[in-house]
């Protein structure tokens, strides 16, 4: 999965169809779903999959709403189309039934 350095690669990203996910080194429950990620980013290959460092972009998070992690945003076109934010452990499963709906 490709990370973004800046808010400018995020806002050029949020201009195709993208699913951000917002993670974090120390974030236990992000780890447990990291080895399955790529079957994810496989099955809908008509998204980019981009990683955002939730401590090194804490302006963007905050502006993005996410409170907890890990937590995904969608975007197509320039325009916010989905998000699964909380700050309860996600399952592959839940993740891909969010996908699943664009």
């Amino acid at each position: 999965m490709k990370s973004i350095q800046n808010e400018t690669e995020y806002q050029q990203y949020a201009q195709s169809q993208t699913v951000f996910m917002f993670t974090a080194g120390w974030c236990p429950d992000c780890r447990v779903i990291e080895p399955d990620l790529p079957k994810l980013e496989s099955k809908y290959q008509n998204f980019d999959f981009i990683a955002v460092d939730r401590d090194a972009h804490i302006d963007l998070a905050i502006k993005e709403g996410v409170m907890g992690i890990p937590s995904f945003i969608m975007y197509k076109d320039g325009k916010r189309v989905g998000d699964y934010i909380g700050k309860e452990r996600k399952s592959i499963e839940q993740i891909d039934g969010f996908l699943s709906q664009f």
